[in-house]
C-alpha cells in the first residue's frame, strides 16, 4: 500500500513527510525533514536542501542565504515565516552531507520523487513558485535540464508569472551575481512586486 493517497489531508501528509526515513542510511546527520506549508499559502519557495545550520534549528532558510533571499523578495522574517502565506518546500528535505570540495551534496532525489507531487496537489492556493537554484528548477521547469541556470534565469519571462527561476542566494553565487548585474536591477524589482501583490 502507498505511503500516501490523494485523499490525505495536508496536515496528515506533512506529518508523514516529517516522519520520513526513506534515505536515513545515506544522511550523515540523520533525517530531519525541514519544510513549512499551509493550504492557504499563495507563494511556494522551492530551494535545494537544508545546510547544517538549518538542520540544527529546523527552520528553513535560517542562514545568510535566507537573509539574501528575503532581501530579494522584499520581506522580513515575520512575513517570510508566515506559513499561511508562504510555503517552503526544498528539493531535498534533509541535510545531504558535504562533497570533496567542501560544498553541500545535491539534494537526495527521493524527496522530490516521493513527496513533491502529493504536496503540490494539496497546495491548491499557490499562485507563484519561486525556484531558488538549479535543483529546484530541474524539478519544476519543463526545460529545467536543457538549459543552464544562467539561461533559465535570463529567460525568466518564459515562466512568468506562474514561476520565477533565480540563482541560489548562497555566497557561493556572489561571483555569478557580479557577472550578471541585470539580475538585481531587472529581476529583483519584478519579484518584489509579485510578492507584495500576493501578500497584501
Amino acid at each position: 500500500m502507498d505511503e500516501h493517497t490523494p485523499m490525505d489531508s495536508l496536515d496528515i501528509l506533512l506529518e508523514r513527510v516529517r516522519a520520513c526515513r526513506i534515505c536515513a542510511d545515506e544522511l550523515p546527520l540523520g533525517p530531519r525533514p525541514v519544510l513549512r506549508a499551509s493550504a492557504t499559502a499563495r507563494i511556494l519557495i522551492v530551494g535545494q536542501a537544508p545546510g547544517t545550520r538549518v538542520h540544527e534549528t529546523g527552520i528553513p532558510w535560517n542562514d545568510p542565504s535566507g537573509d539574501r533571499l528575503r532581501a530579494w523578495m522584499g520581506v522580513g522574517r515575520e512575513q517570510f515565516y508566515d506559513e499561511s502565506r508562504i510555503a517552503i518546500i526544498p528539493a531535498g528535505f534533509c541535510y545531504p552531507g558535504r562533497n570533496a570540495r567542501g560544498g553541500d551534496l545535491p539534494p537526495r532525489p527521493e524527496c522530490a520523487a516521493t513527496w513533491h507531487r502529493p504536496l503540490r496537489t494539496q497546495l491548491k492556493a499557490v499562485e507563484f513558485l519561486l525556484l531558488a537554484g538549479q535543483y529546484a528548477q530541474q524539478i519544476y521547469l519543463p526545460d529545467g535540464r536543457k538549459r543552464s541556470l544562467t539561461e533559465r534565469v535570463g529567460a525568466w519571462r518564459d515562466y512568468w508569472p506562474a514561476m520565477l527561476p533565480v540563482p541560489h542566494p548562497s555566497f557561493r553565487n556572489n561571483r555569478w551575481l557580479k557577472q550578471h548585474p541585470w539580475f538585481e536591477t531587472e529581476v529583483v524589482p519584478v519579484l518584489q512586486n509579485r510578492v507584495w501583490e500576493l501578500l497584501r
